[in-house]
C-alpha cells in the first residue's frame, strides 16, 4: 500500500512479500555497523520481524518505518525510511537505511523529509528523535539537515551501546 511519493520515490508499507528484500537490506554491513546485526539469517525470520515489527507498528501507532522504491527503476525497492517507537526512549524516533549501491544519492533526505511532514501532518507527533552514533557521519548529516538538533546521549538498548540523540518539535 503506498503512504506517499516523492519525485522519485514511492513510499509504500512493509508485505509479508517483502521479506527477501528486507533481509538483505538489515544484513548490509553499514545497517549491522550503525544500527546492529538483528540476527536475520532466513527469510522466515524477515518474515517474522516484518509481521512482529513493521505490521504490527502499523496497526498499533498507525506509522512505522517504510518501504522506498524507486520510480525509475520500475519500482525496485531500495531502502527503508519511517518512525518507530522504542520502549526505550520518550519520543518517537525516524530512521533510514539504504542498500548500498544507493547510498550518497539523496534518497534518505528525500525521504525523510516527506516523512517529517507525514509525522507533522498525519500522525500529529508533536516532537520527533534520531538516534545514531556518534561514528556514523553521514547518517549525523542527514539528520542535522531535517532540522533535528543533538539533545543529549543516551544508551536505549540492552548492549548499552551510547548513542546521541537529536530532536526537533514538529508541532
Amino acid at each position: 500500500m503506498i503512504v506517499a511519493e516523492t519525485e522519485r520515490l514511492i513510499i509504500s508499507k512493509f508485505t509479508i512479500a517483502d521479506a527477501p528484500f528486507f533481509l538483505e537490506l538489515i544484513n548490509t554491513p553499514k545497517f549491522k555497523k550503525f544500527v546492529g546485526d538483528r540476527n536475520v539469517k532466513t527469510v522466515a525470520q524477515a518474515e517474522e520481524r516484518i509481521t512482529n515489527g513493521h505490521l504490527k507498528n502499523y496497526e498499533t501507532l498507525g506509522y512505522g518505518f517504510y518501504k522506498l522504491l524507486l520510480k525509475s527503476e520500475n519500482n525496485t525497492p531500495i531502502g527503508t525510511s519511517g518512525i518507530t517507537q522504542r520502549d526505550t526512549l520518550e519520543l518517537p524516533d525516524i530512521g533510514f537505511a539504504m542498500l548500498p549501491q544507493y547510498e550518497g544519492q539523496g534518497y534518505g533526505l528525500e525521504s525523510s523529509k516527506l516523512i517529517l511532514q507525514l509525522a507533522k501532518d498525519v500522525f500529529k507527533i508533536p516532537k520527533i528523535a534520531a538516534i545514531t552514533s556518534e561514528h556514523n557521519a553521514g547518517s549525523i548529516k542527514l539528520i542535522e539537515k531535517l532540522g533535528l538538533t543533538y539533545e543529549k546521549r543516551v544508551k536505549p538498548f540492552e548492549d548499552d551501546v551510547e548513542l546521541v540523540l537529536f530532536a526537533k518539535t514538529l508541532l
